[in-house]
């Protein structure tokens, strides 16, 4: 993964940061990177998920997943929600293929979209993979319950087709335990959005048959550059360039990846920023886009819009090469020289030139191509850049109270206990308009 941060500088972008700040912001990126070691060398929580790739291991994974697949396998359901199926769902929809088992994340609770899902799935070659720390996600456990009637009605043991992610206890352990479930564990000390590259996020890899040690492998390779100076870590670079930006009033990160096999990507990150970043009235706002689509819904917005956005770009240095066919429309010859390659290139520097001559501050990430090595390094780079991020906005980077609070009021709303939370829904003010 190359970052290059050239149109984030004050010189061309307004908001910008100069070479001088940058300077100066270095020597906090020291203290913060000292930080960072230490709590990856203690295991401490949330920073032990920056160790995954030398901790996680991939043939526990497979021996696991050999016991639920066959030849046959023309599916893999993950059950889960957030961390628990967007990691996951990242790597597949970056790397799957027609040939690969489709891969499909219950990741939602409308009974519509279930069910059509349910319906179109031929369950006897479908896997089901649940994924769940505590076991006690109320999204998670009422789509599993609904799927594994599913099942029954259609004849096919679950138990036989059933792999399970949690932790070292609660429901969802005591369930694979009872039915002899291959089960794996969710690693200690990492948050379900920093945990793409444990077994949260690599089951269904695996079930698609990706190289899961590539991934890892570079994911390695960009823990390797990890060091006390953003002019010589990538991840450091971004991560501290958008907490300056932010500073500088740059409060929207739009996330624009230039292959859309990496749509879910953009996804994966907005959880990863949101969630970890949103404290105290701090962080950015992240923004899932994707081009070229978004250049014609969009950009119009960055370009000429409030100066509070920064535009991060994803781009693939090699990708396929698809000829576009002559044709006689004179207005349209030069197109027949062309591959939809280089459109998407000159789609990509086009509007990336248009930002920088805008004085948009925008931030260029570049990876070699779309398999599992670099894609590997892309997760684990941004994991690393938030990571560093927070330590420079000094919020607990690992946490979510928000998100907890929402938890325990939904948990009370359905009568699973008494939860002050809850009693807060009804203090609700309304301003009703109805037809």
């Amino acid at each position: 993964m190359n970052v290059d941060i050239g149109n984030a500088l004050s010189a061309v972008a307004a908001p910008g940061i100069s070479r001088a700040a940058l300077e100066r912001l270095d020597e906090q990126v020291a203290t913060a990177h000292e930080r960072i070691e230490a709590g990856m060398e203690a295991g401490e929580h949330g920073y032990a998920a920056l160790n995954l790739p030398n901790r996680t291991d991939t043939d526990e994974i497979r021996v696991a997943v050999d016991r639920v697949t066959g030849p046959d396998t023309s599916a893999i359901l993950t059950v889960g929600i957030g961390g628990s199926a967007l990691g996951a769902a990242t790597i597949t929809d970056a790397l799957n293929d027609a040939d690969d088992p489709e891969a499909i994340y219950l990741d939602n609770v409308d009974p519509d979209w279930l069910s059509a899902t349910l319906d179109r799935l031929d369950l006897e070659t479908t896997v089901l993979n649940v994924v769940s720390r505590s076991g006690t996600t109320a999204e998670t456990l009422a789509n599993f319950l609904v799927v594994r009637e599913a099942f029954e009605e259609a004849g096919v043991d679950w138990t036989e087709r059933t792999i399970v992610t949690t932790g070292d206890g609660g429901p969802l352990r005591e369930l694979a335990e009872r039915h002899n479930l291959p089960s794996l564990a969710v690693p200690d000390g990492v948050p379900g959005r920093f945990s793409a590259l444990s077994a949260v996020g690599l089951v269904a890899a695996a079930v698609c048959g990706h190289d899961l040690d590539a991934l890892l492998r570079g994911a390695a390779a960009e823990a390797e550059t990890l060091t006390g100076s953003l002019f010589e870590c990538p991840a450091y670079a971004y991560g501290a360039t958008t907490y300056a930006l932010d500073a500088r009033g740059a409060r929207t990160n739009a996330m624009m990846a230039y292959a859309e096999s990496l749509e879910t990507y953009a996804e994966w990150f907005a959880q990863l920023w949101a969630e970890s970043l949103g404290k105290d009235d701090l962080g950015q706002t992240p923004v899932r886009a994707l081009g070229v689509t978004d250049q014609h819904s969009q950009l119009q917005l960055y370009r000429a819009g409030p100066r509070d956005k920064l535009v991060t770009f994803v781009t693939v240095q090699e990708t396929a090469t698809r000829p576009i066919p002559d044709t006689d429309v004179d207005a349209l010859a030069y197109l027949g020289d062309a591959s939809l390659g280089d459109l998407l290139d000159a789609e990509f520097e086009a509007t990336e030139a248009s930002l920088a001559a805008a004085g948009r501050p925008n931030v260029r990430i570049e990876i070699d191509r779309v398999d599992e090595f670099e894609l590997g390094g892309l997760l684990y780079g941004m994991e690393a850049a938030c990571v560093l991020a927070g330590e420079l906005y000094g919020v607990n980077t690992f946490e979510q109270p928000a998100v907890e609070w929402a938890k325990k009021a939904t948990r009370g709303l359905l009568g699973g206990g008494e939860f002050a939370e809850a009693e807060a829904v009804a203090e609700k003010t309304e301003l009703r308009v109805e037809r």
